[in-house]
């Protein structure tokens, strides 16, 4: 899953504005994949949502000084919703590898079968109970039914893992501290706007007062100086 760019990003920000747009970024992602990832059917939500709380918690190890407790808590939430849903991923991996060598080793005991077999017109079924990879695929078999009992409780884990954090607010949390971040960030920076806008007036009244001031003491020059011809 490619991450979202982080829109408004500025080099010059301070570390809490420009982290604080980040997480915000990252936690979206990582919600946006409920209820798909709560379908235990939709492997592919639940491995994108995994990355996506990788990248969640990558971001908070680093910068979760500047959001307090709320940050930290998030962060170690971040963590374990990766791993559960790395063991999703696990058996997801595994199940299909597991079945498809079960069937590679049943096929080359069917073409060892049938080529004892020779040319007799009838199979005899004592060679199939002599295969040479019997016992293999039958624990195939077994590892199987156990991936699959494995998956569903870990899937259970995780929804019974995400209700909770959302009934105890470790996300909402999290939004508004760096929100808050956010919205002090854009306050300093409107503040520091009008101060620049106040300063550029200043100067311009000052330069008009200092325009004012010359062409009062030129024409009073010229005044003095008619008065004096006059005399």
């Amino acid at each position: 899953m490619k991450a979202r760019r982080v829109k408004r990003l500025d080099p010059g920000a301070s570390l809490q504005e420009g982290s604080a747009r980040i997480i915000a970024l990252r936690l979206a992602e990582v919600r946006s994949f409920i209820p798909a990832a709560l379908d235990p059917r939709n492997s592919k939500a639940q491995h994108d949502m995994r990355i996506a709380a990788k990248r969640l918690r990558y971001v908070l190890e680093a910068t979760d000084f500047c959001f307090g407790k709320p940050a930290e808590t998030a962060g170690r939430r971040a963590r374990e919703l990766q791993a559960l849903l790395g063991e999703l991923h696990d058996c997801d991996v595994m199940l299909p590898m597991v079945s498809e060598h079960g069937s590679d080793l049943r096929a080359a005991d069917a073409a060892a079968i049938r080529a004892r077999a020779g040319d007799t017109p009838r199979l005899d079924p004592r060679l199939a109970a002599r295969a040479r990879h019997r016992t293999a695929y039958r624990g195939l078999d077994v590892l199987s039914v156990y991936l699959q009992a494995r998956r569903e409780l870990v899937f259970d884990r995780f929804t019974a893992f995400w209700a909770q954090q959302e009934q105890v607010g470790t996300w909402d949390r999290l939004e508004r501290a760096v929100t808050r971040k956010i919205d002090e960030a854009r306050e300093r920076r409107r503040a520091a706007e009008r101060i620049e806008k106040a300063r550029r007036e200043l100067e311009e009244a000052e330069r008009k007062e200092r325009a004012a001031a010359q062409r009062a003491w030129r024409a009073a020059a010229q005044l003095e100086a008619v008065a004096r011809d006059g005399n």
